[in-house]
């Protein structure tokens, strides 16, 4: 018999974090608990305030039913957690968590007897140009080749001087330029600003309008002249029948899986196979989650060996995140198994 517990934790930013949704200082998450005979299992429940689907008043009534129903059939419990994603998330962590012989330890690999690392892209925040400046220049030295820019919150033509001061000294065989406008367009302007920015030679642009325009997205997807990748646009959207329909509709160039906002690795597992019948690439990226859902997102990540630089570098942001072997080097996640983790809840 498993007995479950939950426990809410909130990660203080080392500074705030600017989006185009506001500044960022705390993030709130929930870990899921579960004990059997002498073992324990832990899981990382990473709802996100004001994105996520599963940001309701019910959410922490839902996981004291879970705590309830633990022991429940596990597709049972998963199908009745269809619209609490990141409670669905935190349970598949929570389990493998309880079954593996290092409850941190859930898919050994080459990656986690620190043999190989993955490739990330280094994520660049909002702020004055100066503060973007520095922040690309810190990258850059860290030895970063993927570079992922939040645009949509400063003026467009400050947005694009920046862009354009990154190619003075950065051609894209050196650096590899995303950016992400978090919906931050209209689609009346969109494909203008989509010329524009196609000008640098970026890899791709995330979201350019705001999630739930189908049909405006379809086109912008049809004639832009810069890859598009749809990230808020897979919350919400539960079905398989449903999931195949919006992309073989939309046809982006790219979809992003955070495991948090699409139901973890099985809804992710969902995504990537239609993704894959549909000849459209995909990557990973974390959702601010401490360093128990940033640890089970790489490891699961890994084991699906996408060369592509991943979104998973943001373990650094907080003052109060948990001691892991978790480590950004040279532009990669690494696993340092010297590192010990250091989890009190």
């Amino acid at each position: 018999m498993i007995q479950a517990s939950y426990k809410k934790y909130i990660l203080n930013f080392k500074q705030a974090s600017g989006t185009s949704r506001g500044i960022l200082r705390t993030k709130e998450t929930w870990f899921l608990i579960l004990k059997s005979e002498s073992k324990e299992g832990i899981g990382e429940c990473g709802v996100f305030r004001g994105l996520s689907v599963d940001d309701r008043p019910d959410y922490e009534t839902k996981l004291q039913w879970l705590c309830e129903h633990i022991n429940d059939d596990l597709d049972n419990l998963l199908s009745e957690l269809t619209e609490f994603p990141s409670i669905q998330f935190g349970l598949e962590i929570a389990l493998k968590s309880l079954e593996s012989h290092d409850r941190f330890d859930l898919y050994p690999s080459k990656f986690t007897e620190n043999e190989d690392a993955i490739p990330i892209n280094g994520l660049i925040w909002m702020g004055t140009k100066a503060f973007m400046k520095a922040q690309i220049s810190e990258k850059i030295s860290n030895g970063f080749t993927c570079i992922k820019m939040k645009i949509g919150a400063l003026d467009f033509d400050t947005e694009i001087d920046l862009l354009k001061s990154i190619r003075k000294e950065f051609t894209s065989r050196d650096i590899e330029l995303r950016v992400d406008a978090n919906g931050a367009f209209s689609p009346s302007e969109a494909l203008e600003k989509l010329k524009v920015l196609s000008e640098f030679d970026l890899h791709s642009i995330e979201q350019p309008i705001k999630q739930g325009q189908m049909e405006a997205m379809s086109e912008l997807c049809r004639v832009t002249p810069l890859p598009i990748a749809l990230d808020e646009e897979l919350i919400g959207v539960y079905s398989v029948t449903n999931k195949r329909n919006m992309l073989q509709t939309i046809n982006p160039q790219y979809i992003i899986l955070k495991p948090s906002l699409v139901g973890g690795f099985k809804g992710s597992d969902e995504w990537i196979e239609i993704a894959e019948e549909n000849q459209i690439q995909w990557w990973i990226t974390s959702a601010l989650e401490s360093n128990i859902g940033l640890n089970a997102i790489a490891q699961y990540t890994y084991n699906k060996q996408n060369k592509m630089p991943q979104g998973l570098g943001t373990g650094a942001l907080f003052t109060n995140n948990f001691d892991s072997p978790l480590q950004v080097k040279k532009g990669t996640l690494q696993y340092n198994s010297n590192l010990k983790w250091n989890v009190n809840l």
